[in-house]
């Protein structure tokens, strides 16, 4: 198939969050099956710079950039300004034809450009619906200025969970409009990749270049932001630590406005000297935190279903999530203890699993076995392929 995905950024911008890595594991896994991908994005690279690379292939993707008027205005406010994008959706219309398009995020301005499609067009909110996840004031002036005519374009849903297609059928529901259907397909990491972090470990020991010492690592992997709940780890980490002075909070990921709030909070708790931030890691290093750490913990809120968390999963580790991490299944699974979202709770958690290797080491493998049942790219690469032929059918 000649399939069109719509998004403000692509890879390389990992800086942007997990929706970034999330398609580019679903276009190269497109790819790898035979279908012809083309990416329409911005030039958003991280929150300082812009690609200056407007056309590539990666991975046997076609990557087209656009460039944002204002780059400050999309790594600031989270809001793209693509000059020449609607131009650059109609040359694709005319030469590439594509049969679907697919587009990720609800309220983007690129989804604005959308227009009289010539083919059905199926978006991914990517856990974006929910206020939870922030901007409230420009989500809730979005859906009362543009939602219910941007909402008419859309063929059918793809939820990561089913919370989240509940929350499409809500706001569809409060729009008045007639609901489109929905597919839940979570998303995947690489069935390759808990080999990859098999063959790190084996290469690379960044206890020794982080100073990390011997104790247990608590790893935290994504953006500084504060509905990630750093605010909330931090102090739990440091009254669950209050027995195991060896053990250690590994920080990983790019700062969105949240680090010397956290900074200070590690300071203000007594932890400063074992609590280390990195900053954003990729490629091997990142491979290398993930082989580094014995727990992982996100408290967080808003999330549609963490990329980072599935990265945990393949890397053998348990996990301490909330609720809003949408991974109810983690205890019956035995993969991971969820928890509320309050320090007390959450230092328990961490507690119990800092105290028990044996319980690490189960859980790790439980979590491993869950992501390979059903959180690959392969797989899931297979139900949106699927989905795809059958909305070109209906339509």
């Amino acid at each position: 198939m000649r399939i069109v995905q719509i998004a403000p950024y692509y890879a390389p911008a990992y800086p942007f969050g997990g929706v970034v890595a999330a398609l580019e594991g679903l276009a190269t896994a497109l790819a790898e099956r035979g279908h012809e991908i083309t990416i329409l994005t911005t030039d958003a690279l991280d929150f300082e710079h812009r690609n200056p690379v407007l056309e590539e292939s990666l991975k046997g993707v076609k990557v087209i950039r656009v460039r944002n008027l204002s780059h400050p205005l999309r790594a600031k406010l989270n809001l793209s300004s693509p000059i020449g994008f609607g131009k650059a959706l109609k040359r694709l219309y005319a030469n590439f034809q594509p049969q679907v398009i697919h587009t990720h995020e609800l309220r983007t301005v690129e989804n604005l450009f959308l227009g009289n499609t010539p083919c059905p067009v199926i978006l991914s909110p990517h856990g974006t619906l929910t206020y939870e996840a922030g901007r409230v004031g420009f989500k809730r002036a979005w859906d009362r200025l543009l939602g219910p005519r941007l909402a008419r374009r859309f063929a059918h849903m793809v939820a990561l969970t089913e919370a989240e297609a509940s929350e499409s059928r809500n706001l569809w529901a409060r729009w008045g409009i007639p609901f489109p259907g929905v597919d839940i397909i979570p998303n995947g990491v690489s069935s390759a990749f808990p080999d990859q972090i098999r063959q790190i470990k084996s290469k690379t020991d960044m206890r020794t270049r982080l100073g990390l010492g011997d104790g247990v690592i608590v790893l935290f992997v994504g953006r500084l932001h504060e509905r990630k709940g750093l605010g909330l780890l931090i102090p739990a980490f440091a009254r669950a630590t209050q027995n195991f002075p060896d053990a250690r909070l590994l920080i990983v990921g790019p700062d969105a406005g949240f680090r010397p709030a956290a900074e200070a909070l590690a300071s203000a708790e007594g932890v400063e000297s074992k609590v280390i931030f990195t900053g954003m890691l990729t490629g091997d290093d990142r491979l290398a935190a993930l082989a580094t750490g014995d727990v992982f913990a996100l408290p967080a809120v808003g999330e549609g279903l963490s990329m980072a968390a599935l990265e945990a999963m393949a890397a053998h580790l348990p996990l301490i999530v909330t609720p809003g991490c949408n991974l109810p299944q983690i205890e019956n699974r035995g993969a991971g203890l969820l928890v509320e979202r309050a320090i007390t709770p959450l230092a328990h958690a961490l507690e119990r699993l800092i105290a028990d290797s044996a319980q690490r080491e189960t859980m790790g493998a439980n979590a491993l076995a869950w992501m390979r049942q059903q959180f690959t790219w392969e797989s899931v690469a297979a139900l949106v392929e699927k989905l795809y032929q059958a909305v070109c059918i209906s339509s």
